[in-house]
């Protein structure tokens, strides 16, 4: 390790930081020199960008930003060479003890191995399993749930869908929804949602579509579906407790599943905490196939005394 040496990123360094980081984590997300370029300027306390050179390559990088929903807890996220990894942690190790985070964490998964051994390695704990999983709308069939539309329909239930803009949404009833579920989903840091007010509620499903089933007015349940470019992400589901298990959110899923894939999109994905075993059920009716477990790393963090 004598031989690399660490600095806060430059946006000169934004290119290969970018690169670096898109091909760690295996493509499951792109980051762009342009993106880079603006987490590298932003200069709030707790975020950073570290790069990491073995002569003046540059071989690694760490970025750095509070975790959402754990207090004192910063997210750190490791990018190339594991030789590397060390440095930038001690680095980041000792500013985030500075400005007094209590916890570190990191999301990776399973064949992230790189960074998956290294923080084994460092003594982080495997905290909170979370799972993704990817379905091809190209080749997703409704007919399968017609039975199950008709049933649902005749007792009085309806799909609607609505955009963010919709006015007639019944958007305090789907909040609602939403604050019972959370007090009955498993959760981890990795896979809440905080949205604590209704305005908070409307803007994650900003830009997206939400579908849910409809009973002489009464929400049942919905699915807000994540619109990007040729791909649909299911950001959250919910069931009212009495209408649960009785194919309410399946069906509420799978039209919005169908909408997608009449609207020209080809991919959909999902994920959760590892304990959801209903929306896992769901989700394995509905076609989706698991990928490799998210894992979510953390390790206390000693503060530094003010001087």
């Amino acid at each position: 390790m004598n031989d690399i040496s660490t600095s806060d990123a430059s946006s000169a360094d934004a290119p290969a930081l970018a690169r670096l980081f898109t091909e760690s984590y295996l493509h499951q997300w792109t980051t762009t020199p342009q993106q880079m370029e603006r987490r590298i300027a932003v200069q709030a306390e707790g975020q950073f960008t570290l790069s990491a050179f073995r002569g003046s390559e540059l071989i690694a990088g760490l970025s750095a930003s509070p975790f959402p929903g754990v207090t004192g807890g910063l997210r750190v996220q490791f990018a190339g060479d594991g030789a590397a990894f060390t440095p930038l942690y001690l680095a980041a190790l000792t500013r985030a003890s500075g400005q007094g985070f209590r916890q570190l964490l990191s999301v990776v998964r399973e064949d992230h191995r790189p960074q998956v051994a290294f923080l084994s390695a460092a003594a982080f704990r495997n905290a909170y399993q979370s799972w993704g999983a990817h379905l091809d709308l190209t080749a997703f069939d409704f007919a399968p749930y017609r039975e199950l539309e008709e049933r649902l329909f005749l007792a009085g239930t309806e799909i609607h869908s609505f955009t963010p803009q919709s006015p007639d949404a019944p958007w305090d009833a789907l909040y609602a929804l939403h604050q019972a579920a959370v007090q009955d989903t498993p959760r981890n840091p990795t896979t809440s949602s905080e949205m604590a007010t209704l305005r908070e509620f409307r803007t994650e499903v900003a830009g997206g579509r939400v579908f849910a089933a409809v009973r002489r007015g009464d929400v049942l349940a919905y699915a807000a579906l994540g619109l990007n470019e040729k791909t649909v992400e299911s950001n959250h589901t919910a069931t009212r407790r009495e209408w649960r298990g009785r194919g309410v959110a399946t069906l509420t899923k799978a039209a919005a599943l169908h909408w997608a894939k009449t609207a020209g999109y080809t991919r959909a994905s999902t994920g959760g905490n590892v304990h959801n075993l209903p929306m896992l059920k769901v989700n394995q009716r509905l076609g989706y196939r698991p990928e490799a477990m998210w894992l979510t790393w953390v390790k206390d963090v000693a503060l530094t005394s003010p001087a």
